[in-house]
Formats: C-alpha cells, sequence, structure tokens
C-alpha cells in the first residue's frame, strides 16, 4: 500500500485533480475516463490485478513528464545557484573551479539518459529495460556521492543541500516508478503480446478447423469436409485450445466472431 505521499504523486499523475469532494474512488475514475482497477492496482502495488493498459500509460507518461519537465530542471537550476553562490576563495585553483562544472556536465548527460530511456518506454519497447533502470540508478547514486565529496565550499551552500534533498527524492520517486513498470506495466504487455502471439499462431488449417467446430461439425465429419484424418483434426483441435486457452464451444465462438472467420448470419441459419 503506497504512503499519503505516494499516493498523491500517483493520483496526480493519472492526471487527477485534487478536491475531488466526497465523490467515491470509482465515481472520480468514471468521471476522469479512468479504469478504476488500475488504479487500486498501482496504490497497492498489485501484481495480480488485472489492469488496463491504456490507463496504465496515462500514468507512465504523466510522470515521465513530471521528471523530464519539472523535477530534474529544478534540480540543474539549483546546482547552477550552489556554484553561484561559491565564493572566490572558495575556488582556490583551476582543478577546484572545474568541479561544479563537470557535476553539472554529468548530470546534463544523466537526463540524457533519462530521456532516452523514457522514449524507449513510451514506444512500449522495454527491451533490455531491467539492465537501463540499474545503470540508471546506479549514475544517480554515483553524483550523489560526488556532490557529497568534491564539491567545493564550507558547508554553508543552502542551494547545494537543496539539490542534494531534491536528488534523493527523485531517486525514491524513479525508483517506485520502475518497480510499477516492471511489476504491473511489463506482465501486463507480456500478456497481452501472449494473447495475440497466441492468436496470430493459428495455421490456416487450424483455422480451417476450428470454423467447422464453431459450424458445430463432429471430429469425423470434419475430416470428411477437410479431406484429413480425424486423428489430425484431433491434433489440430488440441493446439487450437492451446494456443488460443480457449476450450469450450461458446469461447471458440465468440473467438471466430470476433476475428471475422465466420459469420453470426450464417450461424444462425445452421
Amino acid at each position: 500500500m503506497s504512503s499519503g505521499h505516494q499516493l498523491l504523486q500517483i493520483i496526480s499523475r493519472f492526471g487527477i485533480a485534487l478536491g475531488v469532494g466526497e465523490k467515491t474512488i470509482e465515481e472520480v475514475c468514471r468521471e476522469y475516463g479512468l479504469d478504476t482497477d488500475t488504479i487500486l492496482a498501482v496504490i497497492n502495488h498489485d501484481t495480480h490485478a488485472k489492469v488496463d493498459i491504456p490507463t496504465l500509460m496515462i500514468y507512465v507518461r504523466n510522470a515521465h513528464s513530471y521528471f523530464l519537465e519539472f523535477q530534474m530542471p529544478r534540480i540543474k537550476q539549483e546546482l547552477i545557484a550552489a556554484i553561484s553562490h561559491l565564493k572566490m576563495e572558495e575556488l582556490r585553483d583551476a582543478r577546484t573551479r572545474s568541479i561544479p562544472l563537470l557535476i553539472i556536465q554529468f548530470f546534463d548527460r544523466y537526463v540524457e539518459e533519462v530521456r532516452k530511456h523514457i522514449q524507449l518506454e513510451e514506444r512500449q519497447d522495454f527491451h533490455q529495460h531491467a539492465t537501463a533502470d540499474e545503470s540508471m540508478t546506479h549514475q544517480l547514486s554515483e553524483l550523489k556521492q560526488l556532490i557529497t565529496k568534491y564539491f567545493p565550499g564550507n558547508g554553508e551552500n543552502s542551494m547545494l543541500y537543496a539539490a542534494l534533498t531534491d536528488i534523493f527524492e527523485i531517486e525514491a520517486e524513479l525508483a517506485l516508478h520502475c518497480s510499477i513498470e516492471d511489476d504491473i506495466l511489463l506482465p501486463a504487455l507480456k500478456r497481452k503480446n501472449a494473447t495475440k502471439n497466441a492468436e496470430e499462431e493459428l495455421s490456416d488449417r487450424e483455422r480451417d478447423v476450428l470454423i467447422q467446430v464453431v459450424n458445430g461439425l463432429s471430429n469425423k465429419e470434419i475430416a470428411d469436409v477437410l479431406n484429413i484424418s480425424t486423428h489430425t483434426v484431433i491434433s489440430h483441435r488440441k493446439n487450437i485450445a492451446r494456443k488460443l486457452n480457449i476450450h469450450s464451444s461458446a469461447g471458440l465462438t465468440i473467438y471466430a466472431i470476433v476475428n471475422k472467420l465466420v459469420c453470426l448470419d450464417e450461424l444462425k441459419n445452421t
């Protein structure tokens, strides 16, 4: 279950405004055209819930906008302000003077890597997703270390502490965001693709058999119509049930109608 702070983040990233009054979550979701189960799955981090991918992608894209358009630019401005607050005596030599700028460059490279990673996510291209998440987490940890160990000054730079605080905050927010993608979005996409691939894997002969099954023919009748053995018909039927994960005649009929393998009017007339 998300904390109060995390709950506010989640609600905002689904595009829900504050001031909902006494409305229930179902009423709010209906008003915004969102799937209630999906929002509850994210709030409760329920990895087994059935989710609506379009609703989940609203969350993902709004989170991306928050990171790239608000939080990361704010951190950079705080780092720049921290540099401007340094006194001349704190910049003793050329090497010391170069460190703040190198940190800014490091941060810019990190932001660019996050941007590329996010572009892949929005295209739902999650190849090597876990490796990229680990790399970004490592770089953010390295950035904190560079600032705390090597940033020049006497410790009185409040803007630097503000930047560090926001870096710690965005690190936690990115970790939560990545866990939602890894634990909820990715499995949902895999289930969707698995179903799609299973449907596409039906051979032409399996489609022929399916049509005859839906038309109510027995295995022997199907064998006669298609000029194949009864054993082959049975084998095709097993493959159809396995690929589609549909075992009932009613389910196969619905599949055949939805995928335009048969016409509903023809079925009524048989």
